[in-house]
């Protein structure tokens, strides 16, 4: 079997509605699709997660220009031998960032295509499930309009998420130290102890803020801080762990094992969370895994993508050993973005669901999806 053709589908869509994190204003949705063809008819599925407002253009053009040279013509079967070869020729000048998000993508389409030929889903062909059924998060609680309109509005949102079954959901701070504090204290009010809350600040914060912040949810039972500050300070990230109790998080804007490796080495985090479709795709996350697992360090992976990227997030989510492994284990969970995506429902012809805050993992073969090829057409800007 030879690759003979790869596709890059580069798509966007307004939001009727946009919304703010700490790092600025969404007002379009975009993505980059890979699309790998074979000489034997089968055809796999990648995405490369545009993160943050970042481009979808820059990861279809190193698609096209850097990597594609690469694999066409080669058996698609070989899988880590592609993702070597991908990321030596591309390493002087891509080690991180929407390079490593282009392999991810190739590479996720690799294994969609192993699993359809053997007949089976990814997680199968990777070695089998710890579970088939996730628990998931709801992520979500943007702002959207006044501020002082954001706390009513958020209470009434995490009561939505727990009326469709959620157990856990996550706050977008990053709005000031004060504000952030007064809006974590009344959704915890408001739902009551019996449910998680994790806070994300997608490095909104600098060190000294981060402390002040940490040390004051404390009494909320808060079950990670996410990335409070910047994605590349290592050493804070070490410091401010030894101040707080609450859980750091972070890793959705790292890349490869040799990334992680300085995350785990300075004992900086207590939970990794690659994106499967810009940390390296299934090849280098389950080098991640492992990793992750010999250091104690638990791994519950970014998802923010389209319905590519939430199957692909649910095939490594099964594969992920607990931490620790024991009759009492942490299970990674599921991050299940609510908010407003056409990519992620319309995209696929069996949209993901939560069942009692669970979701299944896809048993059909490779990712277990179908592409809408009308809806692939209906957004694609290239």
């Amino acid at each position: 079997m030879k690759i003979v053709e790869i596709r890059t589908h580069i798509l966007a869509a307004p939001l009727a509605v946009p919304f703010a994190f700490s790092q600025g204003w969404v007002r379009t949705r975009a993505a980059m699709i890979t699309e790998v063809v074979t000489d034997e008819g089968i055809v796999g599925w990648g995405e490369a997660l545009c993160q943050g407002l970042q481009p979808p253009e820059i990861a279809a053009a190193t698609v096209e220009y850097a990597l594609k040279p690469l694999v066409i013509g080669k058996d698609p079967l070989d899988v880590e031998v592609l993702w070597d070869i991908m990321y030596n020729q591309t390493k002087d000048y891509g080690q991180k960032g929407a390079v490593i998000g282009a392999i991810s993508s190739i590479d996720v389409a690799l294994w969609d295509i192993i699993g359809k030929y053997h007949n089976l889903p990814v997680y199968k062909v990777m070695g089998g499930a710890h579970r088939t059924n996730v628990k998931a998060y709801a992520t979500g609680f943007y702002r959207r309009g006044e501020e002082s309109e954001l706390r009513s509005a958020w209470i009434e949102e995490a009561k939505a998420h727990i009326d469709a079954g959620f157990m856990g959901m996550k706050l977008k701070i990053g709005l000031g130290v004060k504000e952030d504090i007064k809006n974590v204290g009344a959704v915890r009010e408001a739902i009551g102890p019996d449910y998680q809350i994790m806070v994300d600040a997608n490095h909104g914060y600098n060190l000294c803020d981060a402390k002040k912040l940490g040390l004051a949810l404390e009494s909320y039972d808060i079950s990670w801080f996410e990335e409070p500050i910047a994605p590349e300070d290592i050493g804070g990230y070490r410091e401010l762990r030894q101040a707080i109790s609450i859980p750091l998080a972070c890793g959705e804007n790292e890349f490869t094992r040799i990334g992680f490796k300085d995350w785990f080495v300075a004992r900086a985090v207590d939970i990794i969370q690659p994106n499967t479709c810009q940390s390296g795709g299934f090849t280098e996350c389950r080098r991640i895994s492992a990793m992750a697992s010999a250091w104690g360090v638990s791994y519950n992976p970014h998802c923010w993508g389209t319905g590519i990227g939430l199957a692909a997030a649910l095939h490594m989510l099964a594969i992920i050993p607990p931490n620790p492994i024991s009759i009492y284990p942490n299970e990674p969970m599921l991050e299940f973005d609510r908010s407003a995506h056409p990519f992620r429902n319309e995209l696929i012809t069996k949209p993901f669901k939560a069942k009692d805050g669970y979701v299944a993992v896809p048993e059909g073969p490779g990712l277990g999806i179908e592409i809408n090829r009308e809806v692939l057409q209906k957004y694609r800007i290239n």
